[in-house]
């Protein structure tokens, strides 16, 4: 359906910085077309300050002032000719992807679990008892019920942590139900609808 005079977005311009709305947009090619240099200067403050109130939340960076003359020069594709008030070479590695995080070649076979309890099991296995080794076990065993809450992966009852953990460190850990204490679980809504889910 094509109506005429409706301007859709998904006809216009495509956002260099989507956060800052249009309007900013609008007013950055503004300030790019003006022919007065100090115009232009004043503009672009304007504009900055415009962007403060779009995204506060930068305030919470010590550099804040420096993202935004980072972004307002990214939103003018470069073409703003005015003086800087910060150093705007870097300004680019602000839209550079991070490198993908490799994953690890082996599965993991306690996906509900996750691999550092995979590694915490492995390595009680080794350890020699003592108090580190309680330590250990303790918090590892806190983290398995909070895994179990999360995903709701079946019962998250003390008895099938105490089972798991004895199960995968190859009976080495065995804790006693009658004297260890697991910490208070508070069950999140989040919980709540990943067993719904299932």
């Amino acid at each position: 359906m094509n109506i005429k005079g409706l301007d859709y977005n998904t006809q216009r311009e495509k956002l260099v910085m989507p956060e800052y709305g249009r309007e900013i947009q609008k007013m950055v090619d503004h300030a790019i077309g003006l022919q007065d240099k100090q115009e232009r200067q004043l503009c672009a403050q304007a504009i900055v300050k415009m962007m403060e109130t779009k995204v506060p939340q930068l305030k919470n960076n010590a550099d804040y002032r420096q993202t935004l003359w980072d972004h307002l020069y990214l939103m003018s594709r470069k073409q703003l000719d005015i003086d800087w008030p910060f150093d705007v070479a870097a300004a680019e590695k602000i839209h550079n992807k991070p490198k993908p995080i490799p994953l690890p070649k082996e599965g993991m076979k306690l996906r509900h679990y996750g691999k550092l309890i995979e590694e915490l099991f492995e390595k009680l296995k080794t350890m020699p008892a003592g108090e580190e080794r309680d330590a250990l076990t303790y918090y590892t065993a806190n983290q398995m019920k909070r895994d179990l809450i999360t995903w709701g992966h079946g019962s998250a009852e003390d008895e099938r942590v105490a089972s798991d953990l004895a199960h995968y460190t190859d009976g080495v850990i065995q804790i006693d139900l009658n004297t260890f204490r697991f910490e208070k679980q508070i069950i999140t809504d989040d919980s709540k609808k990943n067993k719904k889910k299932k």
